[in-house]
């Protein structure tokens, strides 16, 4: 695998003949509490992305490291962009690499924030056959080891991301902090009243920022998590590049 940004004009010409598939990694510049750094969803997405670095048959573009976050506008040091304008973008991009001849694309995605807004993009771009483009969480697939591993599913700078960072970014994360994040933590996301979701920011329900038992996180842990998310990732990428593109398109224009 290539990285974009890294070629010329010249070598990505030349590459491109042999490419067939790009990866995305999106992510978001936004509060994980106070043990794990603003950057833990495009880290952790980047750092997926890259594993499979053995394949030629693909390339992989940029990091977009600010999605869709305002619900964590309340804590310091986070940016977001609102979802039309995340969701365009996306599409911009895709739009871009297409033309150069690359119509798969599988978005690597670490924020769930994001997802509403790639869904959105990936059905437009479909119907009008711009490029297939796949979005896929980092943690999808995987919810066997998720389960061995703390019993639970991701939620927010939880034990889970908390490992993932451990695994990819050690230094970035405050251990020392870890104590404080969980302190602070809700228990699940969101606030329920009656049925109804009224926690609509993450202040709402989150003192610290953070979901879940993050000291419970380990580097082993995360070291397995990346593994079982690289081979979700890497056969993914198989699955479709042994897709003809007449075959990806809606239904009706086959």
């Amino acid at each position: 695998m290539s990285l974009l940004h890294e070629h010329t004009t010249t070598t990505a010409k030349d590459a491109f003949a042999d490419v067939e598939i790009a990866l995305l990694p999106t992510g978001s510049v936004e509060q994980h509490g106070p043990a794990l750094p603003l950057g833990t969803d495009f880290l952790a997405a980047e750092a997926v992305a890259h594993t499979i670095s053995d394949r030629e048959d693909v390339v992989c573009l940029p990091t977009i490291p600010v999605g869709v976050s305002e619900h964590h506008r309340q804590f310091d040091g986070t940016l977001w962009t609102a979802p039309e304008t995340f969701e365009n973008y996306i599409g911009d991009i895709v739009s871009s690499i297409a033309s150069h001849g690359v119509r798969k694309v599988v978005i690597v995605n670490g924020h769930g924030g994001n997802s509403g807004a790639l869904q959105r993009v990936a059905r437009r771009l479909r119907r009008e056959e711009v490029a297939f483009a796949v979005p896929w969480n980092w943690w999808g697939g995987i919810g066997e080891v998720l389960d061995d591993e703390f019993g639970v599913g991701i939620t927010h700078a939880d034990e889970i991301e908390t490992s993932m960072l451990l695994a990819i970014a050690e230094d970035l994360v405050r251990e020392a902090a870890l104590d404080d994040a969980e302190t602070g933590a809700g228990e699940t996301w969101g606030k329920d009243v009656h049925g109804a979701n009224v926690g609509f920011d993450t202040i709402d329900f989150s003192e610290s920022g953070v979901v879940g038992h993050p000291t419970e996180g380990s580097r082993d842990a995360g070291e397995r998590l990346l593994a079982a998310s690289s081979d979700e990732l890497d056969a993914l990428v198989e699955w479709l590049g042994e897709r003809e593109m007449a075959a990806l398109w809606p239904e009706e224009h086959r």
